[in-house]
């Protein structure tokens, strides 16, 4: 096989290769319209005590390798601690301590889902970090009637892939969250 290569003339001036390379250059760059299907949500998955969760991504500001945790004294046992995120500091939560799940410990694989919301910010603690993916609205089932108390607020729905989707609002504007305990020291 004979590869033939054009000369410069057969391209055209330099003006038309100009004209030619900006066309495909928009062409490559072209970013395609967001999804207007209304009936999905865009998630973001993880492990908690071998189940699989998820959270909606329009409340995750990042994940976070979760190391440096420091324990706060006098806080809720669900309240692991702070972590230094580039300056700042972002209390993490264990919500297996919530959710009445098995521990299973930190490793290395253990992330820290930064949640917000524009008044509230936290971390909660994911065993392993999935990945995204979306959902469609209609395949979430309600929280099985079972589920009481905090376990039933914090449950947005299941899917038909057992996945539990979390309800990132209902966590962040928890009571529990917010610590307000004053400690009256020995003097």
């Amino acid at each position: 096989m004979t590869v033939v290569e054009p000369d410069d003339d057969a391209l055209g001036t330099p003006e038309e290769r100009n004209r030619i390379l900006k066309d495909r250059a928009r062409l490559l760059a072209h970013i395609p319209p967001a999804r207007s299907d209304r009936n999905e949500i865009e998630v973001i998955a993880f492990t908690l005590a071998r189940e699989t969760y998820a959270v909606e991504l329009k409340y995750v500001r990042e994940v976070y390798p979760l190391r440096d945790l420091t324990p706060i004294p006098c806080t809720p046992s669900f309240l692991m601690g702070i972590i230094n995120i580039r300056g700042e500091m972002c209390a993490v939560v264990d919500l297996k301590r919530l959710l009445d799940l098995p521990e299973s410990g930190l490793n290395n694989a253990t992330r820290a889902v930064i949640l917000q919301d524009g008044a509230m910010e936290l971390g909660i603690i994911a065993d392993v970090v999935l990945g995204g993916h979306a959902v469609n609205v209609r395949d979430i089932a309600p929280p099985p009637a079972t589920l009481s108390g905090v376990k039933s607020q914090f449950l947005r729905g299941i899917t038909p892939e057992r996945l539990m989707i979390l309800n990132a609002d209902s966590i962040l504007r928890h009571p529990q969250m917010v610590v307000n305990k004053q400690v009256e020291a020995d003097v």
